[in-house]
């Protein structure tokens, strides 16, 4: 039996590629099993100096992600012997990457598509795992897709049961069975009662904090790097845009230090004079940079962030070219400004090369970590792709081991 714990990107994928090979799978979620449309209602609060975007709950933050599908970090997998061309091929195919229909496009978008492309910004359509049939365009998809149109890991983790597959909920593994460095089962509560769950091969997809705090029970040294992608949103008023009710981040310019999607924020219009603004009269566009891999999590499981001078210089780079971007749109420049600093996609704390080798395998023969953890550095893109390939990679040599 092979013991997953988690259910975002990571662990999903690997528990539906096991359980479709009639290999027996046990998946131990911390949070609850939901509908879609819930998920807003479980999103994690962290210290009050970080203001990070995970939720606990099926599918992780998978099921509250804008189901952006981008290639990260092929060059830096490469220095570690991994290439997962193959595998982008895979999941691609699997869950329906694709550019969105002309359909689903909304004026909102279009606008930031043209107004970039007559910058002569790099810019296209945000490739996505969403099923525009079912997709109602109702701008909510950060709050967990009312339509159950885009993919998450609650898609994969439902095929594993419907497989076979056991599935734990509300479940919180609280330390690793290890005899002789190798894993020999978890230790898990549910329902305040105190349990175990014996296997000789155990992957860890809890999130870069959950994951951290698992290892260093068995005494691995997890988490003392730690990533997230720093965003803010630049927006101001359009008359009547709408918005906020079309699909979000469906478009993308790809800059040297920064990627920018557009991407409603109710917060912009506090910064606009105007009661008579609303929130169909704001456009706006969230700037994500990769950053330096300086903040860590402490012992008490708190996140801290650091910021360097490259983070603090790539997010005013992304903050002036969004700028731009909407005046070109028609935004009226005196009305522009911007959120605060936010963070999403945390990562970094058990890198390849580091706490795990190629195969992902940690010093514990037979622990596994498959989730944004051991990406390498920051992406400072949209990283789901990446780690279902990643994982599709890991079970595919699980399979063969």
């Amino acid at each position: 039996m092979v013991i997953i714990v988690g259910t975002g990107a990571g662990g999903a994928i690997i528990a539906y590629e096991l359980s479709k090979e009639n290999i027996p799978v046990t998946i131990i979620e911390k949070g609850p099993y939901i509908d879609s449309k819930d998920a807003f209602n479980y999103y994690d609060k962290y210290s009050e100096d970080v203001d990070l975007l995970t939720t606990t709950c099926i599918g992780g933050a998978t099921i509250v992600s804008m189901s952006n599908m981008v290639h990260a970090l092929d060059e830096e997998l490469h220095d570690y012997g991994i290439d997962i061309t193959e595998e982008y091929g895979y999941v691609e195919e699997l869950i329906g990457v694709h550019q969105l229909d002309d359909s689903h496009i909304g004026r909102g978008t279009q606008l930031f598509l043209d107004a970039g492309r007559e910058l002569g910004l790099n810019t296209l359509k945000m490739p996505k795992a969403i099923r525009e049939k079912d997709c109602i365009q109702c701008g909510k998809c950060a709050f967990g897709c009312p339509a159950d149109a885009k993919w998450s890991g609650k898609d994969f983790v439902d095929m594993a049961v419907e497989n076979g597959a056991e599935l734990i909920t509300e479940a919180e593994v609280y330390e690793l069975i290890v005899e002789d460095s190798k894993i020999k089962g978890v230790k898990y509560i549910k329902d305040n009662a105190q349990e175990s769950l014996l296997s000789d091969t155990v992957v860890l997809s809890a999130g870069a904090i959950g994951s951290t705090l698992i290892l260093r029970t068995a005494g691995i040294d997890a988490g003392r790097e730690l990533f997230f992608d720093p965003f803010v949103s630049v927006g101001g008023y359009i008359k009547d845009i709408n918005f906020n009710t079309e699909v979000q981040m469906a478009g993308l310019v790809i800059g040297k230090n920064f990627v920018l999607s557009p991407h409603f924020s109710s917060f912009i219009k506090g910064n606009i004079d105007d009661e008579k603004v609303d929130d169909k009269d704001i456009l706006s566009i969230m700037v994500k940079t990769a950053d330096d891999a300086k903040g860590y999590v402490d012992d008490d499981g708190d996140v801290v962030k650091i910021n360097t001078i490259n983070d603090i210089r790539y997010l005013a780079e992304g903050v002036a070219t969004a700028g731009f971007i909407l005046e070109k749109a028609g935004v009226d420049p005196n009305t522009i400004g911007s959120t605060v600093y936010r963070g999403a996609h945390p990562g970094g704390t058990a890198p390849i090369g580091k706490l795990v080798d190629s195969n992902q395998e940690t010093e514990i023969e037979g622990l596994f970590v498959s989730d944004a953890s051991v990406l390498p550095i920051s992406p400072g893109k949209p990283p789901i792709l990446t780690i279902l390939a990643l994982s599709k990679r890991l079970a595919d040599y699980l399979k063969n081991n």
